[in-house]
């Protein structure tokens, strides 16, 4: 593998390991033993297929489409925030 593809391969695995993360989080609060078990699947399922993720970033069409993720991501993160920050202030 040549050191132009492992930044794309981290990219693939990091983006399982975000979906697994999240869908664990999620469980966690809905305390869903079930979601728990399905968003591990999905994350190892992303995570196993790294070498296509890998492939697909490379299209420009996909890069934008995961900035608009990322984005969304930020602004959700941010809404989060900005409401914890509202309810410490109560």
């Amino acid at each position: 593998m040549s050191a132009k593809e492992e930044p794309k391969k981290n990219a693939a695995e990091n983006f399982g390991k975000m979906i697994e993360s999240f869908g664990n989080a999620i469980s966690q609060i809905f305390e869903d033993p079930e979601l728990k078990e399905k968003a591990r699947e999905f994350g190892k399922s992303a995570a196993e297929s790294a070498e296509t993720f890998a492939k697909r970033f490379k299209d420009e069409e996909v890069k934008a489409k995961f900035r608009e993720a990322g984005k969304a991501a930020q602004d959700f993160g941010n809404s989060l925030a900005d409401t914890f920050r509202d309810d410490d202030k109560k």
